[in-house]
């Protein structure tokens, strides 16, 4: 087969890396419109189609994987005046579609399906006004993640306001009375390189206004990859904007009272820096009242600080660091009908979920919401208005998500909306040793035990501080229901144990993430859950860039890898798509001893040839902007010249990107992924 491969020329370019020669030989596939690099595409494609032919099981994962997302779904609903909304999606339907609930009855907003009955644009972001009289959605086609804002009557479903393009998913604050609000967008593309990612700035845009009229309020010559969000009391009175410089673990945070300064200049004041943080403010709050802080300020599992708006400098510790949790949710319920105020607070211990409730005064705790299993929660919901109710989403490994609806007054905690369907399968969480630390692993099978050595997919992320939460996975059910055994480990360089575990495997500590996941397939052989030959490997964007380090770095512990939007060329990669926001992660080859890292492990410069690599599947979207398709074509190039091993393979998706798609591209995403897997491993589909 590997004679079939498309041509790929060989060329002599390469880079100089601080006196190292660092050969680049697929250069070319970076550009996308080229034709050479378009024929070479069309021509992956006709191999990989005529490999999934030839697969038995592959229209078998599909049907399955369509059974077990067939039921629907509904995101936690968002209190304004008399009006809750959410979004749903119908069992059986493809995309959601935003609604809006008054007293009894429920009634769709935005449908995006009527927008463009062909399935390619998504809902994107939404915000109702404080009173709940207007809303603000964001929409983009073709999976590039360009958002157009709108504004439409909730009332009447009409549109009063839009498009307000040079949006990226903005956040949006409405001030009182909702005429006007608060967004984030780029500066025209004349104002500096970037393409259409950078130089954003935080505007003031009256509803029905000309785009050009509105009003910079914040960003002014700040640098290119600064990234903001923007927020109002739920009174509105202040206003809460935030700074990034790119993915860096610092955040600041900027405080403006509306009612001292107008909302066309307003005096935005530096609260906190030099910390991951995030405010939290109650209606009717003054400057001398309290408000807080969710930060990691001197506490890398994080904790709650109070303090006064006059003098946020001279702060209090209400809620402390947990040594065996990390804090991830707050929020206030202070409402009149409670004898004491108290706060809500979500902790991650060993990447499962965990809520309690405190006294929101002296912060001791006063009760807990027990949750259905080891699971995941999403951030909490709550009234503007002083109140007693909350709601969150929760899901785990064999749950669809679910919404739940906890009142203070009382104390208990009853679904708000319920999935159907779900899944038998067992999860268990083990430990495993990996240098000097201890990393946690979760399996998925059918006994809860290694019975007998099965096919496995080991998965992972280890970035950005981002955790690997139990979420219902149809991927997962239906691969154990086959009889197969899912891992996911919660690697160095994500969330799980704080931001010390974060920073243990970033920047010059990268090597540390993929060393436990190499641990991983060790304990999982050694325990006996699986063999050499049943372990495969998946992940996505720095997901892929794991197992495609994991592949090249041990080619013979796996036996199949699929690597999904992979970020591959890490001498490279800061040049495009959102390259250049990740450096605070990653590093880059500008600075010396940052190379000497990158080099170290950049998957596309250690594809060794005549190197028995396993089977290896690409996939990526043509319209991913966070990721360039680049990284996989030249990968790809590189692995079916040098492999002598297992056949490797480039999937393109066409008119979806990184983010959001219709139920149905993921489900034929999904259940190709398990079809080569199943197919290297040898695995039936159910």
């Amino acid at each position: 087969m590997r004679g079939r491969y498309p041509t790929a020329p060989r060329e002599e370019t390469a880079d100089d890396v601080h006196g190292v020669r660092v050969p680049d030989p697929y250069r070319w596939l970076e550009d996308g419109t080229s034709p050479q690099t378009q024929r070479w595409v069309e021509e992956q494609d006709v191999l990989y189609q005529q490999f999934r032919a030839t697969l038995p099981d592959a229209d078998r994962w599909r049907a399955e994987l369509t059974a077990r997302t067939a039921h629907g779904y509904r995101g936690t609903p968002r209190a304004r005046g008399r009006r809750l909304f959410f979004e749903h999606r119908a069992a059986g339907a493809d995309l959601p579609v935003l609604m809006v609930r008054e007293g009894d009855v429920d009634r769709p907003l935005v449908d995006v399906r009527g927008l463009d009955p062909g399935g390619r644009m998504v809902l994107d972001a939404w915000e109702p006004s404080l009173e709940g009289e207007r809303l603000a959605f964001q929409v983009s086609r073709d999976g590039t993640e360009e958002s157009l804002l709108y504004v439409l009557d909730v009332a009447t479903g009409r549109p009063v306001d839009g498009p307000v393009d040079r949006i990226r998913r903005s956040s949006v604050g409405w001030l009182p009375g909702g005429e006007s609000f608060y967004y984030v967008a780029r500066l025209p593309s004349e104002h500096g390189p970037g393409g259409g990612h950078y130089h954003r700035r935080v505007y003031l845009h009256k509803v029905g206004a000309d785009r050009d009229s509105d009003i910079l309020v914040f960003g002014d010559g700040q640098a290119m990859t600064r990234f903001f969000t923007v927020g109002m009391s739920p009174d509105g009175r202040w206003l809460v904007v935030t700074a990034t410089t790119g993915t860096a673990p610092d955040t600041e945070v900027y405080l403006a009272d509306l009612t001292a300064s107008s909302p066309e200049r307003p005096d935005l004041r530096l609260v906190m820096a030099g910390a991951r943080t995030r405010l939290h403010l109650a209606p009717g709050t003054d400057p001398d009242g309290s408000m807080w802080l969710r930060t990691d300020h001197g506490a890398p599992r994080r904790r709650i600080l109070s303090c006064r708006p006059s003098t946020p400098e001279r702060w209090r510790e209400l809620i402390p660091e947990r040594g065996d949790a990390v804090l991830d949710h707050f929020a206030v319920l202070d409402g009149p009908e409670l004898d004491r105020p108290v706060a809500v607070v979500g902790w991650i211990r060993h990447a499962a979920a965990e809520i309690t409730v405190h006294d929101l005064v002296d912060g001791n705790q006063v009760g807990a919401i027990e949750l259905p299993g080891t699971g995941m929660v999403s951030a909490f919901s709550v009234r503007p208005e002083p109140g007693h109710e909350m709601w969150f989403s929760y899901t785990d490994f064999t749950t669809p998500p679910r919404v739940l609806h906890f009142d203070a007054r009382t104390g208990l905690t009853t679904p708000w909306w319920t999935a159907t369907g779900g899944s038998d399968v067992v999860t268990t969480q083990e430990s495993y040793p990996s240098a000097d630390v201890t990393v946690r692993l979760f399996l998925i099978s059918r006994t809860g035990r290694p019975d007998r050595p099965r096919p496995v997919i080991l998965t992972g992320y280890g970035g950005f501080g981002i955790s690997m939460a139990p979420a219902y996975s149809p991927q997962a059910a239906a691969w154990v229901e086959a009889g197969g055994v899912v891992a996911i480990a919660g690697l160095r360089g994500g969330g799980e144990e704080g931001e010390q575990w974060h920073r243990a495997g970033r920047g010059n500590l990268k090597q540390n993430t993929f060393d436990d996941f190499h641990a991983a397939g060790d304990h999982l052989v050694a325990r006996g859950w699986t063999t050499r030959s049943m372990l495969g490997t998946l992940g996505g964007s720095n997901g892929g860039l794991l197992v495609a380090a994991a592949v090249t770095q041990r080619p013979r512990a796996y036996a199949a890898v699929v690597c999904m939007s992979p970020l591959l060329d890490m001498v490279r990669y800061h040049l495009s798509g959102l390259g250049p926001s990740w450096v605070p992660e990653y590093g880059s080859v500008d600075d010396e001893d940052q190379a000497q890292t990158l080099l170290a492990y950049s998957p596309y410069h250690h594809v060794t040839p005549a190197t028995a690599f396993p089977p290896v599947l690409l996939t990526v979207s043509d319209g991913d902007t966070r990721v360039d398709p680049a990284h996989a074509r030249k990968m790809c190039a590189a692995l079916q010249h040098s492999s002598t091993g297992g056949q490797v393979l480039f999937r393109l998706d066409r008119g979806v990107g990184h983010g959001s798609r219709a139920l149905s591209r993921t489900v034929a995403l999904q259940s190709d992924c398990l079809a080569f897997l199943a197919a290297n491993l040898g695995l039936t589909a159910p």
